[in-house]
């Protein structure tokens, strides 16, 4: 290999060694936010509050708006993600209604 495919692969491994760290703090950040909209269900239920808040989801929704353009991603996808969250946490808030 020369210097320049040398420097490459190593800078691909650092890239890759981020990248699964990310991926590990994505996995457990997702972990801990379950069991919290988990106890939440629960409560819900105990209380025989509705499984979903939809004034609660807009305002998520538009705060991971503003987020993402602060950070640099694109708002349609973190719109699009969290919607598929909140649509999992629903259906885990239902089960805990039955």
């Amino acid at each position: 290999m020369t210097d320049t495919a040398d420097r490459a692969a190593a800078l691909l491994a650092e890239h890759r060694a981020a990248i699964d760290r990310l991926d590990a703090i994505l996995v457990y950040t997702l972990a801990e936010r379950f069991t919290r909209t988990q106890a939440v269900g629960r409560l819900k239920a105990e209380h025989d509050l509705p499984p979903s808040d939809p004034a609660r989801e807009e305002q998520q929704i538009a705060r991971l708006e503003r987020l993402a353009q602060e950070a640099g991603l694109d708002p349609a996808f973190a719109k699009e993600f969290l919607a598929f969250i909140i649509e999992e946490v629903i259906r885990h808030h239902r089960k805990h209604q039955s």
